[in-house]
């Protein structure tokens, strides 16, 4: 003690530590107190809950609530009602009176017992789902993570001004207990994708006796309708798909056929590829358009350059993976669409006769492309196995509608692989196969079944002329393709053989 008392030096080191240890804490002290004050000044700068006589809007998992006017408050009691069974059943029949007469008491029955998911709430799916609420669907499942915006009022089905910023499941329950009070909705703010999928395609309150009837695919998001439809071709849930209704004028080119037959549609296109790629090539009935893009019409919009200098266009999306760009849409076009979505699915519900006319007439043209194919491969086999032989009598071609069309629409857009001509087309092989090998023989005996070996890759799109031509000098004659076409023709072949090569397996 005494040592430390007469060293000056170590003196002077315990003031300095004692200094710093003291400043250190002042200094602490003065920060803590301004957070504090920081703090005091936020919160007293939030307003009560009821100043200048404005409630707080409640915060729900569906979004915030709307501030209900007295219509809202009307409409909200009387849906009460209604779904609690206090609403006389004959003011509903008289509502739904021309349904009745038109589908039968038995149809109507089925369509108020009915439970229908509507994925995607935006131009196609709000006018579905007002469809089916007015025709007696009594529970829908609403499923949308998006917001009413002033450019949704375009094409949007009962949005309003006042509805702008309110999520789209809302709005659609805000405005449609208005008009069907008995219907119940399951408001659902959500994007969907392969995660969600199990809970957002569940049965009506957690019942898996109770699973949907029907599931409405409005979504154009590539990414979530693939996951959407190979979910429901997995669990069997039936289901029907919306195509690209943007850029898109003309109502009478609308059709519903399946989605290996749907042509001229982007949003078709890549999503019949997708599905391909998963195994599924057919058995989805989609609405979609076969007008064209021509000179004049509207296109998907680009993006100014200035954009681009901002980094990854990605990052504007309101999601990853989400386009960026403006799509035109005449707002008409959604209402169309998604009016015959909804009468695909009323009509399936109950049982009610489809006869789609556009449908037969495209699978009467396959049809002619298939008995082509089928009489070129007889003609092979009678060659490899001799005339004499039997062998090519009840010959079968392993092709389908679908592969068809996905050679002559997707592949070849329809066109003359040779000349470009769009008309009589067919199919024909590009090589000569070696001899011997065009036939696949399964069992024997009486049981015997024969099939062609042709495959997707083997064939090319031609005029029947062509393909006659074709035929003759090159499946039957001397000559290869390289020596009959010009090296245009051959490099073009070669590619689209690369393209169909990978959905080879998925057939």
């Amino acid at each position: 003690m005494a040592s430390f008392t007469s060293n000056p030096k170590l003196q002077l080191a315990a003031t300095a530590v004692v200094s710093a240890a003291v400043a250190a804490g002042a200094l602490l002290t003065y920060q803590r107190l301004q957070h504090d004050e920081r703090l005091y000044r936020l919160k007293h700068s939030i307003p009560e809950p009821k100043a200048n006589g404005t409630p707080i809007q409640p915060v729900t998992s569906t979004g915030p609530l709307p501030r209900p006017d007295k219509e809202d408050e009307h409409n909200q009691l009387l849906a009460q009602r209604a779904q609690s069974g206090d609403f006389d059943d004959e003011l509903i029949l008289e509502q739904l009176a021309r349904n009745r007469v038109f589908l039968g008491q038995d149809g109507l029955d089925k369509l108020r017992g009915a439970f229908v998911v509507v994925v995607g709430c935006g131009g196609v799916g709000s006018h579905a789902t007002a469809a089916l609420a007015r025709s007696g669907v009594s529970r829908i499942r609403l499923v949308d993570f998006d917001q009413v915006t002033l450019s949704s009022l375009n094409r949007h089905a009962v949005a309003t001004l006042a509805d702008v910023g309110l999520s789209k499941v809302q709005c659609l329950q805000r405005r449609l207990m208005a008009v069907t009070p008995w219907v119940r909705f399951d408001m659902r703010l959500q994007k969907f994708d392969g995660r969600s999928a199990p809970s957002l395609l569940s049965g009506w309150e957690g019942s898996e006796s109770q699973k949907p009837h029907f599931v409405i695919d409005a979504i154009d998001n590539i990414d979530s309708k693939v996951e959407l439809l190979k979910y429901c071709w997995d669990h069997g849930l039936p289901v029907i798909s919306s195509m690209g209704a943007g850029t898109k004028s003309d109502p009478t080119r609308i059709m519903v056929g399946d989605i290996g037959t749907s042509t001229d549609d982007g949003l078709s296109r890549a999503t019949r590829r997708r599905l391909k790629l998963l195994g599924v090539t057919s058995g989805i009935p989609v609405v979609y358009s076969t007008e064209k893009m021509g000179d004049g019409k509207a296109a998907l919009l680009p993006l100014p350059d200035d954009e681009f200098k901002k980094g990854s266009v990605g990052d504007l999306g309101p999601l990853p993976d989400f386009r960026v760009r403006i799509l035109p849409v005449l707002g008409t076009m959604p209402a169309v669409f998604g009016y015959t979505v909804a009468n695909h699915v009323i009509l399936k519900i109950t049982g009610y006769p489809l006869d789609y006319v556009p449908g037969k007439a495209r699978d009467k043209m396959y049809d002619g492309i298939l008995a082509f194919v089928q009489s070129v491969e007889e003609s092979l086999v009678r060659e490899h196995h001799g005339r004499a032989s039997n062998l090519s009598v009840g010959l079968k071609v392993p092709l389908t509608h679908g592969d068809i069309a996905f050679l002559v629409e997707e592949v070849y857009h329809g066109r003359s692989v040779v000349t470009g001509i769009p008309t009589k087309l067919v199919l024909v092989r590009w090589q000569k196969p070696p001899r011997g090998s065009t036939l696949v023989r399964i069992a024997a005996g009486d049981a015997e079944q024969r099939s062609s070996d042709v495959r997707l890759r083997d064939l090319v799109v031609m005029t029947k002329d062509e393909a006659t031509r074709h035929q003759k000098e090159v499946l039957q004659g001397d000559k290869s393709p390289w020596e009959l076409y010009d090296a245009a023709v051959v490099a073009k072949v070669e590619a689209r053989q690369k393209e169909v090569e990978p959905y080879e397996h998925y057939r």
